[in-house]
């Protein structure tokens, strides 16, 4: 609409925006793009439940006032195309360039980076999860973008900016998960804020498995996709382990020594080139288990709470802040479910979505050899957890099974049906406290999170869940004000 109307001299256009909606956000900036720099006046009006109109009726009114004032004094406007340049990542760059990564799990993502070394490139995790981060999210992105999106595009442009990089010989990394949610949008939302800033030259490369926005110097082979889900195993292995026996450490400070002992190992594995071998993946996990079996446990109760929510606001310390450490000084034993969980439900999306609805019968059978590859790194780490005095966690056939005839497999949105599953599992595993952490405005947690809470509590009656909204704008101490009242009612 906004290509059209910027190339018709009688037409403008007013952007009708619903209040909260992460994907208008993302195109009221595309569209504002296109007009304006046509010659073109962006108008966008936000609707909610407010019944007062007079601002709306205002901001038409100056538009009117616009339009008549540019008919009288008429100039010729210059119709510019509103695509953009992209900046090519190549071969010759992987050999010299430094590639950033946003910190979105801190186990996990300690793994992932030499990973990524072991395939060849120069990888480096971002440090600046802090306030600085946001601060440089709300400069650059528009927001109503949603809290996620602001903080990982603000890592980037914070350390940009910063002058501790060479720009000149400088990449970005980015996930991008392909689906209908506001994670889709992050590459669109870094090149505005890299173009705006003044680095529109500083390569952005998407990771993904569904060929979008390639770039001819990344090579996502099937070489590297072993070492990264080899990372992801061990990540989820060394957190479960971790979160199990720190409330019942006996001498402060073993557990988180022992993790760190153990992620100096495993990233030798890496540089070795010999941690995604399946021999070496049993070796590690069964020792790993065994090495947190060994320490010394205090004998007692404590009050169990399960995390859940959209996958950088459960698992990072920004985006939650700091959730897990305020869980601590509560003296309680938190759980997360695991990024396995997250990744075979983005892999067998696809194979409910092609029994529901169709699609290609050859990407069909790649997604299907995909989850009986994820189902046997599944099985290594199962195993290795069924350590004593371990329980492993339930799979996630088990965790998807819980869900049936409670919510469709066909909501698959952002989190979508997972999210209701994992708040089964937990109460089903004895987590019976669960914080369900979304970013303001997130429409996939609200429909499969908060909207099925009742639903949830019919069957596991015994749930006490707290959803939680995170924003740059949210107040902490209320936050956690509303989990030490969940405590307080704990059983």
């Amino acid at each position: 609409a906004a290509n059209y109307v910027k190339t018709t001299d009688f037409l403008d256009l007013i952007q009708l925006n619903s209040f909260g909606c992460g994907l208008d956000a993302v195109t009221t900036d595309q569209v504002s793009d296109i007009l304006t720099h046509s010659g073109k006046i962006y108008t966008c009006l936000k609707i909610d439940e407010v019944n007062n109109l007079g601002a709306a009726r205002i901001r038409i009114r100056s538009l009117i006032a616009a339009i008549r004032t540019r008919e009288k004094n008429p100039k010729e406007r210059k119709i510019v195309p509103s695509s953009y340049q992209r900046a090519v990542f190549t071969e010759e760059m992987r050999k010299t360039y430094t590639i950033l990564a946003p910190q979105m799990a801190p186990i996990h993502f300690e793994l992932l980076e030499p990973a990524f070394k072991a395939s060849g490139y120069n990888l480096v995790v971002l440090g600046n999860d802090n306030k600085a981060a946001v601060d440089a999210g709300l400069k650059y992105v528009n927001n109503d973008a949603c809290y996620p999106s602001l903080i990982t595009v603000g890592m980037f442009m914070d350390a940009v900016t910063s002058g501790k990089y060479d720009v000149d010989h400088l990449a970005i990394i980015m996930s991008q998960t392909g689906g209908g949610c506001r994670a889709s949008n992050y590459i669109y939302l870094l090149r505005k804020g890299m173009e705006k800033a003044g680095f529109g030259n500083i390569p952005i490369i998407s990771l993904n498995v569904n060929g979008m926005n390639e770039q001819p110097g990344f090579d996502m082979n099937l070489s590297m996709v072993r070492k990264l889900m080899a990372a992801v195993i061990y990540g989820d292995t060394l957190m479960y382990l971790a979160n199990k026996t720190r409330p019942y450490e006996t001498i402060k400070g073993a557990v988180d020594e022992l993790a760190t002992k153990w992620l100096h190992k495993l990233e030798n594995a890496f540089i070795e080139g010999k941690a995604q071998a399946t021999s070496t993946m049993k070796q590690l996990s069964k020792a790993l288990a065994e090495d947190f079996a060994a320490l010394p446990q205090k004998a007692e109760e404590k009050i169990k709470v399960g995390i859940v929510g959209e996958i950088y606001i459960k698992y990072a310390g920004l985006g939650n802040n700091n959730l897990e450490q305020f869980l601590q000084k509560q003296n309680c034993e938190y759980m997360l479910p695991g990024m396995l969980n997250f990744i075979m439900y983005c892999a067998d999306t696809y194979l409910t979505d092609y029994k529901l609805y169709g699609g290609k019968f050859f990407k069909y059978g790649i997604s299907k050899m995909a989850m009986a590859y994820l189902k046997r790194l599944e099985k290594i780490m199962l195993h290795a957890l069924d350590t004593q005095p371990f329980k492993p966690p339930a799979s996630y056939e088990e965790t998807k099974a819980l869900v049936k005839n409670v919510i469709g497999y066909g909501n698959n949105m952002g989190e979508g049906w997972l999210l209701t599953a994992e708040m089964l599992e937990l109460a089903k595993s004895g987590y019976n406290n669960i914080i369900c952490a979304q970013p303001f405005g997130c429409l996939p947690n609200h429909i499969a999170g908060r909207g099925m809470l009742n639903k949830i509590k019919e069957i596991a009656e015994n749930a006490n869940i707290l959803p939680i909204d995170y924003d740059s704008s949210a107040s902490k101490v209320n936050q956690e004000n509303r989990i030490k009242l969940m405590l307080a009612t704990a059983e």
